[in-house]
């Protein structure tokens, strides 16, 4: 008889409901993880809304804290029953993106069309996180221990929100000094507010149109909070930095709207760090793009993945550097994921991010 396991599931024509489904078996690179705390992502939301396409069936969600159930049987360095996380992102740690430096881009190549999602398996090309178990593939290259004292909420973020967020302070390349405008506050943008603090920032200026997360984004480190609805928005912004324009601007929304006024509030050889998932074709206005001779630099990043990345973020939070527990704003059991799903999705009450424990 197989033994089976409660999986948050997707299904056409767009519905994610709890079902039973066999317990994954695992192959000689994998481990099987007991999950003891996952979460739901914008990009689990996009699936639900068929915004994003996935296999009818699939097990939803990339972002995982459990325990080693099993090791395949060339998995070498860990053992059955320590507390591990994995990043949403699981590269080989092998292809020639993951040697190249670009791990997240694992498996991206003319055989895939090139699609910019290489490294991006749970709940997209391989059952996901929303489940009793998961199977974690290329294990030794994704397994990160979790350091004693840590708990599982404090360690949520680092799979995709904190990897992805501080992501953005790093491509921008924010240097000690800088002048930051982040664009949105959702959980990644708020984490971006962090990462640029935690790279010297003196003075970080986000926008949202969303009371309760600028002052989230104040609790973390912003030092100035516009409303993007301000008629006067990039004035402001302009006012702020003296007229000189912004070092670094982060876009972590991924609309026309946000990425123009990333584009028109950075100073002449200022870097946009994009973040966003664009749905649709971006135009860069002539003026803010200065004629393609402003010296600007934009760049894209998909989260960081692979268990080096984690055990980096981990030890962020354990050295006390920074703490992500407040993002945890609503907690579920893996049963009332679809309620989970609703208020997420809505933005009620204040929601950041949601912790479900199976």
């Amino acid at each position: 008889m197989t033994a089976t396991m409660r999986a948050a599931t997707f299904r056409l024509p767009g519905t994610i409901r709890i079902e039973s489904k066999p317990i994954p078996e695992i192959g000689p690179n994998d481990a099987l993880v007991r999950v003891t705390t996952t979460t739901i992502c914008g990009t689990d939301v996009h699936i639900l809304k068929r915004e994003y396409p996935v296999a009818d069936g699939l097990t939803i969600g990339h972002e995982l804290v459990g325990v080693i159930e099993r090791l395949g049987s060339a998995v070498e360095g860990y053992e059955v029953g320590q507390r591990v996380i994995a990043g949403a992102i699981t590269p080989s740690g092998q292809s020639n993106a993951s040697l190249s430096g670009f791990a997240s881009q694992c498996g991206c190549g003319a055989r895939h069309g090139w699609k910019a999602m290489g490294g991006w398996r749970f709940g997209n090309t391989i059952d996901g996180t929303q489940a009793d178990y998961v199977r974690v593939p290329d294990a030794a290259a994704n397994l990160a221990v979790i350091p004693d004292g840590l708990t599982d909420e404090q360690v949520l973020m680092c799979p995709d929100i904190m990897s992805t967020g501080f992501s953005g302070a790093e491509s921008g390349e924010v240097k000690i000094g800088d002048m930051v405008a982040v664009f949105a506050q959702g959980p990644i943008g708020l984490c971006a507010t962090v990462g640029a603090r935690l790279r010297g920032a003196s003075k970080i200026i986000v926008v949202d149109g969303m009371p309760e997360r600028l002052a989230m984004a104040r609790r973390l480190g912003a030092d100035e909070t516009l409303d993007p609805a301000s008629p006067s928005l990039i004035d402001d912004i302009l006012a702020l930095t003296d007229g000189r324009g912004v070092d670094v601007s982060i876009e972590a929304l991924g609309t026309q709207a946000t990425f123009e006024a990333s584009l028109r509030v950075l100073r002449p050889g200022g870097t946009l760090s994009s973040l966003g998932v664009y749905s649709q074709d971006l135009k860069i206005p002539l003026d803010a793009f200065a004629a393609g001779l402003g010296d600007h630099t934009i760049r894209t990043t998909l989260c960081p993945g692979g268990k080096e990345r984690m055990r980096r973020l981990m030890d962020v939070l354990a050295a006390g550097r920074a703490d992500l527990r407040p993002l945890v704003t609503h907690r579920f059991k893996l049963d009332e994921i679809e309620a989970a799903y609703e208020l997420f999705a809505a933005r009620r009450d204040g929601v950041l991010k949601v912790a479900i424990t199976p």
